[in-house]
């Protein structure tokens, strides 16, 4: 293992969105920073793998338990100076399913609907009759069977087909957006690290209602345009909507007295609310349960609309290639300001001495070699046991999907955020994010489909309710669904046969089929958020949580701000 310099002004270890953060603050004002990652990849638990990446990474995850124990190295200790185990302590990954739902190979016959020996015939003899008209009539209608042709064979998967376009795929294991006007936006834009990274605006907000998918009204131009409320719907959701905005600007409203102690649907009920219109602002717009407390369900709704217009039609930016490029962005401001990295390289033990008759961190054992700190940043599921005398007792559900087609299909490639509700009052709303190959997530013809949600139980039972309401999960022979639309080209033909580019798909025809799933992967991992990360560590220790079950980064920015000033309070 090469030798490191021995000494600096802040270690971090792991590479997750908050240590990444601190890393790239901590060298933009001249601290030296070393970072290490044990793993060969950045982000952690935040990373984005492609196809043949993920699946190292579950191999990883079931063979931890056999990882080597490094030896002790005493001999490098002063005197009064002890050693603390660094390293996981708790499962990071646990309940892993994957399941393919196409065969390994796709046979001949598979490939799509062969036509019949008459039809063979029949084609011969057009032709044949074909070869003494028009050149280029007949150059045209080639043309058009190849282009036919093609997006038959597009709809037909196997196994080993889906394999060869690893590359093509960047699968998130913490998929989130950006709220346009949220923290880490304005820390893109304020650090110039937005020149590391593309985004795409999420074009349209989902909710399942009336055992359908409607597109949920965004911006005031869609509330009047839109034809599933009414026109009093339409004015009570704008008033409710302004009430809402108005009181970020006037905290001395008493618009909302007497509900800081009640939920925010209790508020929603005393607006005389319509079910529709309940339903749109609670799931779709606060992203909200029927637990949620009033005054966080108007701040949730306030977050949305503010960020509404600054760059397109909803709140929301996606990360191009995944959510998983973003820690890797402040890494890359923290080496271009001199921090030194070191990937595939461990803290082993974390170095205790006494200062004032209080422990204090005086630096890490990294193979054999000693390197001293000042300040010491960890990912909680690197800390040594003693850091967090409690595991963490919530989770995350996630699943990820690969798809055949959009849930909802339009008359353009969409990405999509659907907040799909709780089956009953005390239910977790289910987080669904849907990428398409124009986001660098998945190969032309192909979907991704991320939800997420509190853990109850298992992934698999935690978002069974929502899978089988927007998937079809039955086992295919291929792909190949006679019954189904072409979402290939998003063609139409009118009855004379002529394309119609981009033309409208109706809501009943486009939800008639259900996207059919090819290959599914559902893992629960500790949700960190909540735990006391700073009771059981010396002072100069500052522990990074993992990803949380909101949608965006907003606790990641925040958390790593507050560790930032702790660290150095005289600095911006």
């Amino acid at each position: 293992m090469d030798d490191l310099p021995s000494e600096y002004d802040v270690i971090v270890i792991g590479t997750g969105m908050t240590e990444s953060i601190l890393a790239a603050a901590a060298s933009r004002i001249g601290k030296r920073v070393l970072h290490l990652d044990s793993n060969e990849y950045y982000g952690g638990m935040w990373a984005a793998f492609n196809f043949d990446g993920l699946q190292k990474w579950l191999g990883e995850c079931q063979n931890k338990a056999n990882e080597l124990e490094h030896e002790t190295t005493d001999n490098l200790l002063k005197e009064g100076e002890s050693l603390i185990k660094a390293g996981s302590q708790f499962a990071t990954v646990f309940n892993i399913e994957e399941k393919w739902y196409i065969p390994q190979e796709l046979l001949e016959k598979e490939s799509g609907p062969q036509p019949s020996k008459d039809t063979q015939t029949e084609e011969e003899g057009q032709a044949k009759g074909d070869q003494e008209g028009d050149l280029e009539k007949g150059e045209k209608e080639s043309a058009e069977s190849e282009k036919e042709k093609d997006s038959t064979q597009s709809k037909c998967w196997s196994q080993n087909k889906l394999k060869t376009l690893y590359r093509k795929f960047n699968l998130d294991l913490a998929p989130k957006l950006l709220y346009s006007r949220g923290s880490l936006v304005e820390l893109l834009i304020s650090s110039n690290i937005a020149r590391y990274a593309e985004f795409r605006s999420v074009s349209r907000v989902l909710t399942y209602i009336n055992d359908k998918l409607e597109t949920v009204p965004c911006s005031r131009a869609d509330v009047f345009s839109t034809k599933e409320i009414s026109v009093v719907e339409k004015r009570m959701l704008m008033k409710l909507l302004t009430l809402c905005h108005e009181y970020a600007k006037d905290p001395d409203n008493k618009e909302f007295q007497g509900f800081e102690d009640k939920t925010f649907v209790e508020y929603l009920d005393s607006k005389k609310l319509t079910p529709n219109l309940l339903h749109y602002v609670l799931y779709a717009i606060a992203m909200s349960t029927h637990k949620t407390p009033c005054m966080e369900g108007v701040e949730r709704t306030q977050r949305f609309l503010t960020s509404l217009g600054r760059y397109g039609n909803t709140p929301f930016l996606w990360p191009m290639y995944g959510s998983g490029e973003l820690p890797q962005c402040f890494c890359r401001l923290c080496a271009v300001f001199g921090g030194v990295y070191h990937l595939k390289r461990a803290a082993n033990s974390v170095i205790i001495s006494q200062q004032g008759g209080e422990p204090h961190c005086a630096g890490i054992v990294s193979g054999s070699q000693r390197l001293s700190t000042e300040h010491l940043v960890m990912a909680v599921s690197d800390a040594p046991k003693t850091f967090l005398q409690s595991a963490p007792t919530g989770g995350l559900s996630r699943g990820i999907f690969l798809t055949d087609r959009s849930m909802l299909a339009g008359n353009k490639e969409m990405l999509t955020l659907l907040q799909f509700p709780p089956q009953d009052a005390n239910g977790e709303l289910v987080t669904v994010i849907e990428v398409g190959p124009s986001t660098n997530a998945c190969p032309q013809g192909l979907y991704v489909v991320h939800m997420t949600c509190r853990q109850v139980k298992s992934a698999r039972e935690d978002l069974a309710a929502a899978v089988s309401t927007l998937l079809h999960t039955e086992p295919c022979e291929g792909t190949y669904r006679s019954d189904t639309l072409s979402q290939a080209t998003l063609t139409h033909k009118l009855e004379d046969g002529t394309d119609v580019e981009g033309a409208e798909i109706s809501q009943s025809e486009s939800q008639a089929v259900k996207p059919q799933l090819l290959w599914s992967l559902y893992f629960n991992c500790p949700e960190t958020s909540s735990c006391d990360l700073s009771a059981d560590v010396p002072s100069n220790v500052h522990l990074c949580s993992g990803p949380d079950l909101d949608l965006d980064f907003e606790f990641a920015v925040k958390q790593a701000k507050e560790i930032f000033k702790k660290m150095y309070p005289d600095c911006e």
